[in-house]
C-alpha cells in the first residue's frame, strides 16, 4: 500500500497531530513538497502533502484562509502541514476553521520535526510499496509462467484472474471466446465480440478499456456489468491473433499491472508458437492432400496419423478457393484467403472438428469434415461477402477478398479425393463465369445448363456456326434459322415442326436440305443436332 496521512500520523518519528480532516486520513499522499508561496496551486499535480510555515500567509485572517485552503483542496492537495514555533507559535484558529470546513486534513509539525524528515519518511514509503510491487509482479510472472506450463492457457487465466482479483478471458481470431477464468466470465466476455472486433481492426499491439469500475449492487458473479475491463492484443504481426479481456473492479496497481503484462507476453508467445506449428502442420497437409490426389489414401493416413482425426475416414468435402485477381489487393501480409481461413479453422475449433487447410500460391484448398461446422463457416462466411458484394462494398474484413471465388465438392471419401478435387474445380469455374463467390457441384446438376452457355467462348462457337444461316435469311430467301430451331424443338418431326411455323412439311424438307447444304454438315448425325440446338439457345440469351 502507498503511504497515506494515517500511517504518517502512526509514524513514531514524525509525532504528527490531527487538528482538521481527522475523517479522510486514508488518502494516498503522493508526495511531500514544501512551498510558502501564497498560491502554490500551480505547481501543484495532486496527491501531495503541502508543508508550511506560514512565513508569506496572513493565517489569522479567516477569509484570505479560507481562499487558500479552497484553491488548495480543488487542485487535489491531500494534506496540510503547519509547522509551529516558526511563524507561530500554534496554528491559527482561522486556518484550523477553514481546513475543518473544507475537510482538508490539517496536521501540526512539531518544531523539532524538520519538513525533510516527512519528507524522506513519505519517500521511504513509496519506494518500499514499489518495491513490494516490483516482488510481487515477479511472484505473479512466476505462477504465470508455472500455470502456463503446466496447464496451458486456461491455467493462465485462471492464474491471472487470482492475481488482479477478477476476471480473464482469451479470444481466437475470430473473436470468439476460447477460454475464461472464472467459469462465469465466459458469459459476460462473451458480451464484449464488438469490442474484440472493433480491437482487431487496429495494427497490433493494441489495447483498449471499456467501462470505468464502480460499485453498484450486483445480483451474481456473472453480472458484472460495472467492472473495468481492458482488452489487448495478441500476435507478433501486424494482424492480431488473439486478444485478451481483464475484468477487475477498478484500475489496477502496479502488481496487477505486472500480472497483465506477464500474461500478454506469455500468451503472446504462445500465439506465436502456435503459428510455427500450425506452419508444419500445414506442410504436413500437403503432403497427405498430394498423396490423396495421388490415388494413396492408406499412405495419406499413415502420414496424417492423429493429426487430423477421423476427418480422413468419414465424408468429407473438398473446398477450392481462388483469389487470383485479389491476390494484388491483399493486406500487409500478403495472404488474400485470411478471413476464409480464419472462419474454417475457429469454427472447426470450437466444434472440435479436424480441418485440413493447404495454401496452394493463388489458390487455397481445404478439407471439411461433411455436415460440419467448418463447411457451414465457409458458407456464411462467402454468403456473408457475396451480399456485401451485391451492395457495392467491399470484402467482410477490408475489401482484400473482393475476388475470392469458392467451389465446393459433393461429399467423398478417401480414395474418391481425386474426383472430389476435380468437383470442386469445376464449381469454381461456374462461380467465375457466374460472378459467384461460391457454388457447390451438387447445384450444378440440380441446376440447368443453359446458364452456362453465357460464357463468350461460347457464344463465339455459336456465332461462327450461325453465321451462314443468319446471312442466308438476311437475303429474304428463306427463314432457315427458324426453321431449324423448330424442327429441332419438335425431335425432327416433320409434320409437327410444320404446323408450328405454318407452312407446309415438304417446304420445311427443303429448308433442311438447304441448312446441310450450306453448313456442311448432316443433320441426321445427333452431335451436329445437338451443337446446333445448343448454338441457338446461346445465341438467344443474348
Amino acid at each position: 500500500m502507498p503511504p497515506t496521512l494515517a500511517s504518517l500520523v502512526h509514524h513514531s518519528a514524525l509525532k504528527l497531530t490531527v487538528r482538521a480532516g481527522g475523517d479522510r486520513l486514508d488518502v494516498p499522499v503522493r508526495w511531500a513538497h514544501v512551498s510558502e508561496l501564497a498560491d502554490p496551486v500551480p505547481y501543484m499535480e495532486g496527491g501531495e502533502l503541502l508543508l508550511i510555515t506560514a512565513l508569506k500567509l496572513d493565517a489569522e485572517d479567516p477569509d484570505a484562509m479560507r481562499r487558500y485552503v479552497r484553491r488548495l483542496a480543488k487542485a487535489g492537495v491531500v494534506g496540510l502541514g503547519f509547522a509551529v514555533g516558526v511563524n507561530y507559535e500554534d496554528i491559527p484558529k482561522a486556518l484550523v476553521d477553514a481546513a475543518e470546513e473544507e475537510g482538508l486534513p490539517l496536521l501540526e509539525v512539531p518544531r523539532r520535526t524538520p519538513f525533510l524528515a516527512i519528507s524522506k519518511a513519505v519517500s521511504a514509503a513509496i519506494a518500499a510499496d514499489q518495491y513490494r510491487a516490483v516482488t510481487a509482479g515477479f511472484a505473479a510472472q512466476r505462477e504465470l509462467t508455472k500455470q502456463a506450463l503446466t496447464d496451458g492457457p486456461q491455467g493462465l487465466l485462471r492464474a491471472l484472474a487470482a492475481q488482479v482479483d477478477g476476471w480473464a478471458a482469451l479470444y481466437d481470431a475470430s473473436g470468439a471466446v476460447v477460454g475464461a477464468a472464472p467459469e462465469w466470465a465466459g458469459r459476460r466476455a462473451a458480451r464484449l465480440t464488438a469490442e474484440v472486433e472493433r480491437l482487431r481492426e487496429r495494427p497490433a499491439p493494441a489495447s483498449a478499456v471499456v467501462g470505468g469500475g464502480g460499485g453498484a449492487e450486483r445480483s451474481g458473479p456473472d453480472d458484472r456489468h460495472d467492472d473495468r475491463i481492458e482488452l489487448h492484443s495478441l500476435g507478433a504481426g501486424r494482424r492480431p491473433r488473439a486478444a485478451l479481456a481483464v475484468g477487475t473492479a477498478s484500475a489496477p496497481g502496479t502488481a496487477e499491472r505486472y500480472a497483465v503484462h506477464s500474461a500478454i507476453a506469455l500468451l503472446t508467445l504462445t500465439t506465436e508458437r502456435s503459428r510455427s506449428l500450425h506452419a508444419a502442420q500445414q506442410r504436413i497437409g500437403a503432403a497427405v492432400l498430394c498423396m490423396l490426389l495421388a490415388g494413396e489414401p492408406d499412405h495419406a493416413r499413415a502420414v496424417a496419423g492423429d493429426l487430423y482425426g477421423g476427418l480422413l475416414d468419414a465424408p468429407f468435402r473438398v473446398i477450392v478457393a481462388d483469389a487470383a485477381t485479389a491476390s494484388a489487393a491483399g493486406d500487409a501480409s500478403g495472404d488474400p484467403f485470411d478471413g476464409l481461413t480464419e472462419a474454417v479453422e475457429s469454427a472447426a475449433a470450437r466444434a472440435g472438428e479436424a480441418v485440413l487447410v493447404v495454401p496452394e500460391g493463388d489458390r487455397l484448398v481445404a478439407l471439411v469434415a461433411d455436415g460440419g461446422a467448418a463447411g457451414a463457416a465457409c458458407a456464411q462466411y462467402t454468403s456473408a461477402l457475396e451480399g456485401t458484394r451485391a451492395a457495392g462494398g467491399a470484402g467482410p474484413e477490408s475489401g482484400d477478398e473482393g475476388g475470392l471465388v469458392v467451389g465446393l465438392s459433393a461429399p467423398a471419401g478417401p480414395i474418391a479425393a481425386a474426383a472430389a478435387y476435380k468437383q470442386a474445380e469445376q464449381a469454381l469455374s461456374v462461380a467465375r463465369r457466374r460472378g459467384r463467390v461460391l457454388v457447390e457441384h451438387e447445384q450444378l446438376a440440380a441446376g440447368s445448363v443453359l446458364p452456362l452457355l453465357a460464357d463468350d467462348a461460347v457464344r463465339a462457337f455459336a456465332d461462327g456456326l450461325l453465321r451462314a444461316l443468319h446471312e442466308h435469311d438476311a437475303t429474304g430467301r428463306g427463314d432457315l434459322v427458324a426453321s431449324l430451331r423448330a424442327w429441332l424443338s419438335r425431335h425432327g418431326q416433320w409434320d409437327a415442326a410444320a404446323a408450328d411455323l405454318g407452312v407446309h412439311r415438304h417446304t420445311l424438307r427443303y429448308r433442311m436440305r438447304r441448312v446441310e447444304e450450306i453448313l456442311g454438315r448432316s443433320l441426321d448425325d445427333p452431335d451436329v443436332r445437338m451443337e446446333l440446338w445448343l448454338a441457338l439457345k446461346a445465341t438467344s440469351t443474348e
